[in-house]
């Protein structure tokens, strides 16, 4: 039997515990036993040390004690960062030992105190990008994986090996994600460790993440953030590819609102963030624009209305296959949304949201302009041609054609039409299923404006600023 100060529970090797207001408690129970033939007086103490100096955080501390040769522990205001070492020893009256020759303990090592965050969705956001791309572990970034164990994250962060959970088991192996990068970049900008928890699977629809449904993924996404301490920073979200059929897309947008809303009461976290991707390409032939163009929306929509959600671009990504982002794009992503976080989340930079369309309004008939919000510099046109138009414009005789488009006055984009607009006039913008080549992007960060659908365009003679409506 195995002497000295056992460790029964507490945080795992690479675990990382979501910090509050700067710091954590660390919680230890365990047992004791002296070595045979030794007596006296035994007391556990604990302590908790910087792991690459050694230099104590929390020094020696006595334990509290209990009958049955039982101990606990709570190590209190463990700041933010890491990564730390906790070790136990045991200390007895008869030994003559100082503490640090204390009779042996067992330990924990690579644990960080810092911030979680949740992975869920589909595909994309369970990683299949297949091309290679140099995207290394780091240290301070760490996975809790499918088998219930703490790790360094590598990819593929959705590794069904040994899993515990089987609801979000992928068919396939996946490969990588986009939350590597998301995870190295926030590290690095807020000088402390963060913990990735996944629980996306690939081809989910939205009602297995929304509990008045299907709601299988959202109890196991329960459960993955229940065995991590039961408290995140935040949600990590791409999803939609499944929902673009009719019957799905029209109600997305309320049922993806409802998701956010049920988790945030459930986890008692009223203004837990979302951090979501809007819909990429698809390139095969079997799904038709609309259903695409609706989910794009819907989600543009629901960043605009659900407070605390937030939305990055995904439109000038390049694919892996027919569907799925590539390795490379997969880190642009994942830095789009640590930048996003920090703006939004965390407060350290400037704005950090795409340009968005605030206004479409016809100019005399045979011209439409329109405006951007969260445009920091200019807007610029890569690559329009009328093979190449990203816009399409519809009213009661159809669509209308479009001549020539440029940028005015930074945030305004012109369209010049081949007839008189009439009533009932719309525009969308990058909405097809598979998107063209031709680019809109703000030149401050290259970021690409997005994606927009039923716009309806304001009949505006006299140059009245007129609110945006959507359909």
């Amino acid at each position: 039997m195995l002497f000295g100060v056992i460790i029964r529970e507490g945080p795992q090797n690479w675990q990382i515990i979501q910090q509050e207001n700067g710091t954590a408690d660390v919680s230890l129970r365990g047992t004791y036993s002296l070595p045979e033939g030794m007596e006296g007086d035994a007391r556990v103490y604990a302590r908790l040390v910087k792991e690459d100096c050694g230099e104590n955080v929390v020094p020696w501390t006595e334990c509290l004690h209990h009958d049955g040769n039982r101990w606990e522990i709570v190590l209190r205001d463990v700041p933010a960062g890491g990564l730390y070492r906790i070790e136990t020893c045991l200390n007895c009256s008869g030994s003559g030992w100082a503490i640090e020759w204390g009779i042996r303990g067992d330990m924990i090592h690579h644990l960080g105190v810092g911030d979680l965050f949740v992975i869920a969705g589909q595909s994309n956001s369970a990683g299949y990008g297949k091309d290679p791309v140099y995207d290394p572990p780091e240290l301070g970034v760490h996975v809790f994986r499918n088998n219930g164990k703490w790790d360094i994250a590598t990819h593929p962060l959705n590794d069904s090996t040994g899993i515990i959970h089987i609801a979000n088991t992928e068919l396939v192996n996946p490969g990588h994600s986009p939350y590597l990068s998301f995870g190295k970049y926030l590290k690095r900008s807020l000088g402390y460790p963060i913990g990735l928890m996944q629980a996306s699977l690939g081809g989910s629809s939205l009602g297995m993440w929304c509990p008045d449904q299907d709601g299988t993924l959202y109890r196991n996404m329960l459960d993955i953030i229940s065995l991590c301490g039961g408290k995140i920073k935040g949600v990590l979200w791409y999803q939609g590819c499944s929902d673009v059929g009719e019957g799905s897309r029209e109600t997305y947008l309320e049922r993806f609102s409802r998701f956010v809303s049920c988790l945030r009461k459930d986890t008692g976290m009223d203004s837990l963030p979302f951090l979501t991707v809007q819909l990429n390409r698809k390139i095969s032939a079997a799904d038709a624009d609309i259903g695409w163009a609706m989910i794009r929306e819907a989600q543009r929509q629901a960043a605009k209305t659900v407070d605390g959600v937030y939305i990055v671009p995904a439109n000038d990504c390049m694919l892996s296959d027919d569907i799925h982002n590539s390795s490379a794009s997969n880190m642009v992503l994942g830095e789009r949304m640590a930048r996003s976080a920090l703006f939004h989340v965390y407060h350290r930079i400037g704005s950090f949201d795409a340009p968005d369309i605030s206004q479409a309004r016809s100019v005399g008939g045979m011209k439409v302009e329109l405006e951007f919000d969260n445009v920091r510099e200019r807007l610029s046109i890569i690559g329009w041609s009328k093979e190449e138009n990203p816009f399409c414009i519809q009213d009661d005789r159809g669509e209308v054609g479009i001549t020539e488009c440029y940028v005015e006055n930074r945030n305004r984009i012109v369209c010049k039409l081949a007839r008189m607009l009439q009533a009932n006039a719309f525009i969308h913008g990058f909405h097809t299923k598979n998107l063209p080549s031709c680019k809109i992007i703000d030149v401050a960060d290259n970021l690409p404006i997005l994606s927009f659908y039923n716009v309806r365009i304001i009949q505006d003679r006299k140059g009245e600023q007129l609110d945006l409506q959507t359909l």
